[in-house]
């Protein structure tokens, strides 16, 4: 038995004599009899020795690159990794996601366990490990290789010690998380399944417990104007300048509110013009807003649609009154994120089985609001939480991004115990 299990099996037993000091009840007792269940420890066996497993599974995933809306190289190589790892229902859907189907003795109920397959990176993006030590190198190779490789060990963990659940569960490789994916590859799984609960695998230390979904709108707002000379044509509407004056208008009627610490808001990018002495015919920003209560978020919504009337308000009086060019500014402004908030329910069952196992694998649960992929069935009343990837890394959503994958077994120990308790054993 390797060191690091046996540790892991004192704990476990210290946890069962001091149980009362957790507060344990009935979730507490289900995980810790699952933990009894030889079937159980065999698979969380089989997990803590999977070090090199999962180091060549990291480097596999990692270097097929998944820039936003091109995940399909991934998730081919994805459905076949899942197929080698036992499962025979293996499909991709129509938006991208992969879907990896395991029967129970309960075909009425379905557990979905997911990770998603893009990373923030654009196409033509180096993805190409290096390993120093034990660290692992490369974009996205925490987020979200890890989480990959985890459903893989999952599906081998169950298949290994012979685990038949009571539910049927699906798992799956989701695309669409990042950036503009706006969830799309969640939408559609949840919105074309009969699903009765999800758990999503992303971020960070074990004991993260994410239960509820800050909300987001994201706009690209664009002005137009005739440009010209910019002495020639001096008087002219700017679309820059009233893109100044818009964001300034925002932030004034945002900030004040964001105080409250339940919003936040930010102009991510802003763009146009032709050069230096023109008037531009064209400006853009694209703003990022967010909140854990819709009621939030749908205000700062309206702070800035008030703030951009109020500044093309401004400019194209300022126009009439000083120039023989009357062209008005117009304004186009799109949508491009809608991720909806969901306040969550820590006394909801999923989440009582995600705090109890965690507590059975000793880690106190850290219960967390955040915007990941369990934000839409949260909204629409199904339960959900999102769940650590493990390893100990840096650098997410960056060129340096790094991870070290060593003791990521323990996040899909408690990934697994969580499942057993949603599905039944």
């Amino acid at each position: 038995m390797p060191v690091t299990y046996a540790i892991r099996i004192v704990a476990l037993l210290l946890m069962f004599s001091i149980s009362k000091v957790y507060g344990a009840d009935g979730y507490q007792q289900t995980a810790n009899d699952l933990l009894s269940d030889e079937r159980v420890q065999k698979a969380i066996n089989f997990l803590a020795q999977s070090r090199e497993r999962t180091r060549s599974d990291l480097v596999t995933l990692s270097e097929i690159p998944a820039p936003p809306f091109k995940e399909k190289a991934r998730g081919l190589k994805f459905s076949a990794m899942l197929r080698e790892a036992g499962l025979v229902d293996v499909t991709i859907d129509n938006i991208g996601n992969v879907l990896g189907r395991r029967p129970g003795r309960n075909e009425r109920k379905l557990i979905a366990y997911s990770a998603h397959l893009d990373t923030v990176f654009p196409e033509g993006t180096d993805v190409s490990v290096s390993i120093k030590g034990n660290r692992m190198y490369g974009p996205g190779i925490g987020d979200n290789a890890q989480g990959l490789v985890q459903v893989l060990e999952i599906v081998r963990a169950l298949n290994f010690s012979g685990i038949e659940t009571e539910a049927d569960i699906l798992f799956v490789a989701n695309v669409g998380e990042e950036g503009l994916g706006d969830l799309r590859g969640i939408k559609y799984l949840i919105d074309n399944n009969d699903i009765d609960a999800l758990i999503a695998i992303d971020g960070g230390s074990p004991e993260r417990i994410v239960f509820g979904g800050v909300g987001s709108h994201r706009y690209r707002v664009t002005f137009k104007g005739p440009g010209g000379h910019s002495w020639g044509a001096f008087g002219t509407v700017n679309p820059h300048h009233v893109l100044g004056r818009a964001i300034e208008k925002f932030i004034t009627r945002a900030d004040p509110f964001s105080a409250y610490g339940e919003t936040s808001y930010s102009i991510g990018r802003i763009g146009g013009g032709i050069s230096v002495n023109s008037i531009p015919f064209e400006s853009w920003f694209e703003v990022d807003m967010r909140s854990a209560t819709q009621v939030n978020l749908d205000r700062l919504d309206a702070f800035l649609h008030h703030a951009i009337e109020e500044a093309i308000e401004e400019e194209n009086t300022l126009a009439l009154e000083k120039n023989i060019r009357r062209d008005p500014i117009e304004v186009d402004i799109k949508r491009v994120g809608k991720r909806p908030a969901a306040a969550g329910n820590m006394k909801d069952p999923l989440v009582r089985q995600s705090i109890a196992a965690t507590r059975a694998f000793g880690f106190e649960p850290k219960l967390r609001l955040s915007s990941t992929d369990a934000n839409y069935p949260l909204s629409i009343g199904i339960p959900a939480v999102t769940l650590s990837r493990g390893g100990k890394g840096e650098g997410a959503h960056t060129l340096e991004e790094w991870l070290d994958p060593r003791d990521a077994y323990i996040a899909t120990q408690i990934g697994l115990l969580t499942l057993l308790s949603a599905s039944g054993l």
